[in-house]
């Protein structure tokens, strides 16, 4: 498995990125995390992460999450938003990895639905 970014489709001026199958997990974190390092070089402010086909995917736990959450966060250098969509049993209800992101200087959501996290990305100027 390499670790090259996922394909980025642009949408206006938003970036999406749909991983689908059956991907180990820190083999998904690495390619998010190159993705959204392109993104950045780019110049691309806004990414809609779509993880909804990705197959037997658990709930990470708390130290997954904040580890991904900061890489995510370092790799957007507080100039990619990110929104995230994920089925409802991935999605921690105190959305600790969107604080953790937070804390790192990212701006970060998780939404169920796609159209919610496009509404919240078409907010960001």
């Amino acid at each position: 498995m390499t670790d090259e970014p996922f394909r980025l489709e642009m949408h206006d001026d938003i970036a999406v990125v749909r991983p689908c199958g059956r991907i180990a997990l820190d083999h998904v974190i690495a390619r998010i995390t190159a993705a959204i390092e392109s993104a950045r070089r780019q110049g691309i402010r806004k990414m809609l992460l779509v993880t909804t086909q990705l197959e037997d995917l658990r709930a990470p736990g708390d130290g997954t999450r904040v580890f991904l959450s900061r890489e995510w966060a370092l790799a957007a250098g507080g100039t990619v938003n990110i929104a995230v969509v994920a089925r409802p049993e991935l999605i921690d209800p105190q959305k600790i990895g969107v604080i953790v992101a937070k804390n790192f200087g990212a701006s970060v959501d998780v939404f169920t639905a796609e159209a919610d996290a496009l509404a919240w990305l078409r907010r960001i100027r």
